[in-house]
């Protein structure tokens, strides 16, 4: 045995100790990312049996999801740029962190704020065109949710902003608290349940107050949280805004494809959006726990080794083989089991067996993504840490083209389904982007030598 052990030792020993960082950043990230997708599963449990594919939940999902279509933007922008930015004041100027911080924070607010206000006021409007394709019982529905839903544009901003510290930190516990909003969600559900929206939605905003105060508590115990500056005088913003504006670009183009599904399965019939809800809740648990575990741990330690001077294109092209093929497999597995696995989580109360066989089709196409998906992440992790956003935003430019041409071709004959098989192939068309801009910027000798 010893003649097999040895080597093996061996070669785990003389690894870069980046694949270790890597590995164990994501271990930490999968055990929190499957203790908050647990929660997330219950909740979905819960929401099926109470409103089954119904004219609530394609309301809810559809006001839901423009609502945190910024937030998601905000979020992506500050996970790409912030966390190589922290790592270079930290190393250079460490006592700019403190007031760059607070600044950050107070911009986000006006942000926040600002954004709950067009939605407050802009939501009714949009759902009373015609754009919508929804039945107008559905709209009804949607309208009166608006109030409340529309303070998550606030709430989401600043859950966004403090994930980001926390992983600029090197730290993982905003993966853990996740999971909160869904947890408050199933509580409201289960304990306040009377037949109607209500509970849904109080319970997705107060999920989300809790969301922002563990946070605060979090980052307040280590004294990484200040008082809001409405002013922009720190010498940091002016590299901030370097990658902002080509990431800002790039995040509302990749981001954008989630809204146009919206439209496309709005016009699709009654239950449409909700069958992709479900089946993107189930697609969600997979891609979290490998998506989220491969851009927090990557991205902070490529982003650390770009501001010692060092150099890592070796360990990320280690990485994307390696989640490539750890793609392939969670897709055949997953398509073996997905009949039992929603069959589950889903087939109950309202939530009937002829649903149960509709979600799983859709849910199938849906993880053909996997291994371009998890593969690419390493690919952006790295270019993210060089600050070559511009790389970004043009891929997410074409993902952007690439989705809208595969729905228009799907759809038509594959209804539904053809949403998410379009989202498989713009995956691949992403994966296939990303690697042709990486050995592109290994052309620059300077950077390999």
């Amino acid at each position: 045995m010893k003649f097999i052990i040895n080597p093996i030792r061996e070669r785990f020993r003389r690894a870069h100790p980046d694949h270790y960082l890597i590995a164990k950043g994501m271990a930490w990230v999968i055990l929190f990312v499957f203790f908050g997708k647990i929660a997330g599963a219950v909740k979905e449990m819960a929401v099926a049996a109470r409103y089954g594919i119904s004219g609530t939940v394609d309301a809810y999902l559809f006001i839901f999801n423009l609502v945190t279509w910024p937030v998601g933007i905000w979020f992506g922008i500050l996970t790409v740029v912030l966390i190589p930015l922290v790592a270079r004041i930290r190393k250079d100027s460490p006592a700019e962190l403190s007031r760059f911080r607070a600044e950050l924070l107070g911009l986000t607010l006006l942000i926040g704020a600002v954004l709950a206000l067009l939605f407050w006021i802009g939501l009714p409007i949009l759902m009373n065109s015609r754009y919508t394709g929804l039945p107008s019982s559905t709209v009804t529905i949607a309208i009166h949710m608006v109030p409340r839903l529309a303070l998550l544009a606030l709430l989401g901003v600043l859950v966004s902003l403090f994930s980001a510290w926390t992983l600029s930190a090197g730290r993982h516990v905003n993966t853990l608290l996740e999971g909160v909003p869904a947890l408050t969600i199933l509580i409201a559900l289960l304990v306040f349940y009377n037949g109607g929206a209500e509970p849904l939605i109080w319970g997705t905003l107060v999920g989300f107050i809790f969301h922002v105060l563990c946070l605060v508590v979090s980052l307040a115990w280590r004294g990484e949280i200040e008082k809001p500056r409405f002013a922009l005088q720190s010498p940091q913003w002016s590299v901030f805004w370097q990658g902002f504006g080509v990431m800002l670009v790039g995040q509302i183009l990749i981001s954008f494809t989630g809204i146009i599904d919206q439209f496309f399965a709005g016009h699709l019939g009654a239950g449409a959006i909700a069958s992709i809800g479900y089946a993107n809740r189930i697609l969600s648990l997979i891609l979290s726990l490998g998506a989220l575990a491969v851009s927090r741990a990557t991205l902070p330690i490529f982003s650390r080794t770009q501001a010692e001077g060092g150099q890592s294109h070796r360990v990320a092209i280690h990485w994307v083989r390696i989640l490539f093929i750890l793609g392939l497999i969670a897709m055949v597995i997953s398509w073996w089991l997905a009949p039992s696995i929603l069959k589950f989580i889903f087939e109950r109360g309202a939530f009937t067996a002829t649903d149960t066989k509709a979600v799983t089709e859709i849910f199938r196409y849906g993880l053909v993504q996997l291994p371009f998906y998890f593969a690419a992440l390493v690919l952006v992790s790295f270019l993210a840490s060089r600050q070559k956003y511009m790389f970004i935003a043009i891929a997410s430019g074409g993902n952007l083209l690439v989705k809208l041409a595969a729905n228009f071709a799907l759809i038509p004959f594959m209804g539904v389904k053809g949403i998410l098989a379009a989202t498989a192939v713009m995956h691949m068309g992403s994966f296939a982007m990303f690697y042709f801009f990486f050995q592109n910027f290994l052309k620059d000798r300077s950077y390999i030598k």
